[in-house]
């Protein structure tokens, strides 16, 4: 009768307590998330050119204007520091459909 206790107290351990514990044994802290300012730009507000991949020597594959709409997609850091967004420009006046392309943040 004690050993059916002992394998029912282990059994609802082993089911509840990883619910309290953290994946890995790892903290439980969030990492933190730098806000911009108000009136800080995302971007700088000159024309930009979208390009096809997150290098400098990438293909440009359109200007951008600075009032055009972006949904950004990700964020990206090069290997000599530099951050890239890869984003979506809605489509314009001419165009038939959005492009996504990255730019240099």
């Amino acid at each position: 009768m004690g050993g059916s206790w002992r394998w029912a107290a282990l059994l609802g351990f082993a089911l509840f307590a990883p619910i309290t514990l953290p994946a890995g044994g790892s903290e439980r802290r969030q990492p933190e998330v730098r806000r911009r300012q108000p009136g800080e730009p995302l971007l700088p507000a000159s024309l930009r050119s979208l390009q096809a991949a997150p290098e400098r020597q990438a293909p440009v594959l359109t200007c951008l204007s600075p009032d055009q709409p972006l949904r950004v997609l990700r964020s990206w850091r090069g290997a000599s520091g530099e951050r890239w967004l890869q984003v979506e420009a809605s489509p314009t006046a001419g165009a038939a459909a959005a492009r996504r392309g990255w730019l240099l943040a």
